[in-house]
């Protein structure tokens, strides 16, 4: 009997091996290192102690100009924390002459003239945050502060900043490649939707105007993009870059191509795994090509604005060709323009990890903010990373999207150095490493056991719904990495702050043992995001179960270390799949077990993630998708009377939300969950003075915990 393919999903008769087509790796999978390159002519000049922002600063270098001019929406903090020192420092290191314009004053192209022509191009990125989710809330209301700018002013960047500074650097040297890259870019690199103008824009690349647009971990394409533009290689000859989107004219395919048609959904798709599957191709059974030179035709931007259905399954496509190992190069007609969007790039070795992370950074703010505090280094000073990348797969997050879910470690020799450097010259250091980690705190080194298996795997989470018995959770390389990282000299404590992947945690006794009695502050936060199935399956998160286990870990090895520690549990509200009685049933379940939360979050679209396009298509693009039927159809709490409802339920303890409260307990036919009983969620009114209702009773807010006992 046919059973589905545990990898592809397609129906084979022996599932206990990965089908034929998808056990070789695409033959361009393999990158040369970082620095094996020759280096460029400019490294004469040597290592600057600070990149420079200013004309005053390149003259004390004896720089006539610069080679490489990154824009970028942050302060300038020279931390590989930062994007733009990292790449800045990485560019150092290839020989170029690297200088950055922080937060420029966009409103004419004088401040990104500043620094004079640069020789090879312009780097263009809104910084470490995407600018809208940066200076909006979920509610659209703009913030009055920025953790990235001196002293958290806000206002100092553009919304959709990506466009903005690209298009004045074309003013200002219309001769320069632009090259855009950053979270902002690669979450925009195809038609998108947009939450704050509630709309599908076009790809970011033709609204900046942009040469060519970097996505994910994106150092193997900068380094060979400023080299290959560096030896005169003009921008619209540079298509095969991994890594990196370019536009060229409508009806120009390479004549040695194979164009893949998934513009449309495909009722007759062969049978699979219906939350998994394969892209719709239109033509039938998946033919076997040339995967290096094969491209997918993914519906245009004029489609998915005018039908929904075909947006989700863009989004469908984008995710399930997301593997470096068998993804396929994509195109989507933008008009007359064809944006494609060649495979991801390949992740980094462990050496080259080393290498980016032991750059000679000076680890503090640029001098010319003198006083002034930047809340976000603030916040990671004193931090080290250790991996990257997340094979989680959220719905609703951007991590495993940018960064991909092949994970990326450093060795522990190099995590230790770092250390070390932080204590030796960060100052102000008191002796406490303020977090041990990365995207997640315990992914370090687990991997597929199968590097054949995990090259052409095709599905979304490697722990949804349960953990892959493929995946290696073997901690025991993070418990001595945690052990050697306390036992330096002068180290008193070293924390972790990532948040914690509980589910995977829960298989290593020893790990959760060794965080309870080492590295936990008292508190220790957590993202169980929902306590009920249906959001939880639509955000590809653990069931609460997994959650419980890992408490009930955690409580005991707290104990037995002679300590009082409490879990510290982030839920979201109005995610896609989430109806009223689900947060109801939250609810109780957080006051049943004692937590009260004085900040919440509401579901934030953010672009090109899975869970945004259930939110403006209506449909699940985790499975197959069909038109006629509504089988993926998804529940989506819009508008801002139900997103305060659902927040209102997080906060149920709060006497502002009783009245809400109590009429939607009643319109849902709850009303027995009004009162003053402990199973009751919350109080009735009573008359008062004067005949007016006052509440029966008062909850005290806190900050949310988890009380003791």
């Amino acid at each position: 009997m046919a059973r589905a393919c545990y990898v592809c999903g397609l129906a084979v008769t022996t599932p206990t091996t990965p089908c034929p087509p998808f056990r070789r790796v695409s033959p361009d999978a393999v990158s040369p290192s970082l620095f094996t390159r020759r280096k460029y002519w400019a490294e004469q000049f040597g290592t600057a102690a600070v990149l420079p922002t200013s004309r005053a600063e390149m003259d004390a270098l004896g720089w006539d100009s610069c080679d490489v001019v990154l824009v970028t929406g942050d302060a300038y903090v020279d931390h590989p924390s930062f994007g733009m020192a990292l790449v800045g420092r990485l560019l150092e290191a290839q020989g170029f002459r690297v200088g950055i314009i922080t937060q420029p004053n966009w409103q004419s192209a004088a401040a990104f003239a500043a620094l004079g022509r640069p020789n090879v191009m312009f780097g263009v990125t809104a910084g470490n945050m995407d600018s809208m989710v940066n200076r909006y809330t979920s509610d659209r209301r703009i913030r009055s502060d920025d953790a990235y700018s001196p002293d958290g002013a806000g206002g100092l960047r553009p919304d959709r900043s990506v466009i903005v500074y690209a298009q004045r650097c074309r003013e200002a040297f219309n001769d320069v490649p632009v090259v855009i890259g950053g979270i902002e870019a690669s979450l925009r690199r195809i038609a998108h939707y947009d939450y704050w103008s509630d709309k599908v824009r076009r790809s970011v690349l033709l609204d900046a105007k942009a040469d060519l647009l970097v996505f994910g971990n994106g150092e193997r394409a900068v380094v060979e993009l400023a080299h290959r533009l560096a030896a005169g290689e003009a921008t619209d000859s540079i298509s095969d870059v991994r890594g990196t989107a370019f536009a060229r004219p409508t009806g120009t395919m390479p004549a040695d191509w194979t164009e893949i048609d998934s513009s449309d959904v495909d009722d007759a798709a062969p049978p699979g795994n219906a939350t998994v599957g394969l892209l719709s191709i239109r033509r039938g059974a998946r033919p076997r090509t040339d995967r290096a030179r094969t491209v997918v035709r993914m519906p245009d931007y004029d489609a998915v604005v005018a039908d929904p259905l075909l947006y989700a399954h863009a989004s469908r496509i984008l995710h399930v060709e997301s593997n470096p190992g068998n993804a396929h190069a994509l195109v989507q007609r933008h008009g007359d323009r064809d944006v494609w969007i060649n495979p991801p790039p390949i992740p980094l070795t462990t050496v080259e990890m080393d290498a980016v992370y032991e750059l000679p950074y000076n680890r503090r703010p640029h001098p010319r903010y003198g006083n002034a505090k930047i809340p976000a280094y603030e916040m990671i000073k004193t931090s080290v990373t250790i991996m990257r990348g997340c094979f989680g797969g959220c719905t609703f997050c951007s991590i495993t999207e940018h960064e991909g879910r092949i994970i990326q470690n450093r060795s522990e020799a190099s995590v230790l150095r770092e250390i070390v450097a932080v204590r030796d010259h960060t100052p102000g250091f008191t002796g406490v490493v303020s977090d041990l980690g990365g995207p997640t705190a315990n992914m370090y080194r687990l991997a597929c056991r199968s590097p054949d298996i995990e090259a052409a795997c095709r599905l979304p989470s490697c722990v949804h719904p349960g953990i892959c018995p493929n995946l290696n959770t073997d901690h025991s390389s993070l418990i001595q990495l945690y052990r050697k990282a306390r036992e330096i000299p002068g180290v008193k404590k070293v924390l972790v702050a990532s948040g914690v992947r509980y589910d995977l945690a829960a298989t290593s006794p020893a790990y959760v043992k060794e965080l309870a009695g080492h590295h936990v502050g008292g508190y220790l936060k957590i993202a169980p995001e929902h306590t009920e199935a249906g959001p939880l399956a639509h955000m590809l998160k653990p069931t609460i179960g997994a959650y419980e286990k890992f408490r009930a870990l955690f409580d005991k090895y707290s104990a037995q270390a002679g300590k009082k520690q409490y879990l510290i549990p982030y839920f979201i509200a109005a995610h896609p799949g989430t109806t009223d009685a689900d947060m109801v049933n939250l609810a109780l379940w957080l006051k049943k077990n004692g937590f009260k939360a004085d900040q919440v979050q509401a579901f934030l679209p953010s672009p090109m993630a899975t869970a945004t396009a259930m939110y403006h298509s209506g449909k699940n693009p985790l499975r197959k998708l069909r038109r006629g039927t509504k089988a993926g159809d998804v529940a989506v709490p819009k508008g801002l009377k139900v997103r305060r409802l659902h927040k209102a339920f997080l906060r149920y303890h709060d006497p502002d939300n009783w009245p809400l409260l109590r009429e939607a307990l009643r319109r849902l036919g709850r009303a027995d969950l009004i009162g003053s009983r402990p199973d009751q969620l919350i109080p009735a009114e009573r008359p008062g003075p004067g005949g007016r209702t006052t509440p029966a009773r008062t909850f005290k807010t806190q900050h949310a915990r988890r009380r003791a006992g």
